[in-house]
């Protein structure tokens, strides 16, 4: 960023007051900082910006996050990114945790086994959305994947609640674009674990200077869906 500073001047005044001062500041729309430090990372890796990741992830660090929430962020990632898209980013903050004298790997936040692992997921996919999803993982293999991957792998874990796990899968489907209607269903799932439309349209705001206005807008427009059913 530095070298920024020297070469686009004008263009790095704009941005900074606007990113760092500007969005943070705005009246009605502030985030505590441990929650934006979240989203901003989440929304990194979801438009995959491994520059400013690694840039971030530093200030993330000494704004408040620990390394347990920095690893589940990224770990989370894979369900909604994919191992090809969120490997760099495991390197990266590895790398950064290291130079930090963080000492690896970190504590098991694991909580279930092979064994348990689809029938915790159903139950987390049912305290999110309702009942109805303890049976969803029967429709066919992807659906017991995502239960027992996705959500008994992943979302079952320590180091984040469960509102908190929620809110950053609304930033890794907002921030990659094309997923509408995985983004509406989320902003419903945040809502039924007590982050509020207004919450949502903080977090969205809060990130809109990693991706853009686009991406922002359809992300507020999917919260207004959510919040009209």
């Amino acid at each position: 960023m530095e070298n920024l500073r020297k070469t686009d001047p004008e263009f790095m005044e704009r941005f900074e007051n606007f990113a760092f001062a500007e969005v943070p500041g705005e009246d009605g729309q502030r985030l505590d900082e441990e929650t934006r430090w979240l989203a901003v990372l989440a929304t990194l890796l979801g438009c995959q910006g491994i520059d400013a990741y690694r840039t971030m992830l530093p200030k993330a660090l000494d704004g408040g996050l620990s390394p347990v929430q920095v690893k589940e962020v990224v770990y989370q990632a894979f369900d909604y990114l994919g191992m090809g898209r969120v490997w760099p980013f495991l390197a990266a903050t590895n790398e950064i945790l290291t130079s930090r004298s963080v000492e690896l790997p970190l504590p098991g936040q694991a909580t279930t086994t092979m064994e348990n692992r689809l029938e915790m997921g159903a139950q987390a996919q049912a305290e999110i959305f309702g009942e109805h999803m303890k049976e969803a993982w029967k429709a066919g293999h992807i659906n017991r994947w995502l239960a027992a991957n996705c959500f008994g792998d992943y979302y079952t874990r320590t180091g984040l609640t469960l509102a908190q796990r929620e809110m950053i899968t609304f930033c890794f489907l907002a921030a990659q674009g094309g997923c509408e209607s995985q983004l509406a269903a989320h902003a419903k799932g945040n809502m039924n674990m007590g982050n509020s439309k207004d919450f949502l349209i903080k977090v969205v705001s809060q990130c809109l200077p990693y991706i853009g206005y686009p991406r922002s807008l359809n992300a507020i427009a999917c919260v207004n869906k959510a919040a009209e059913q």
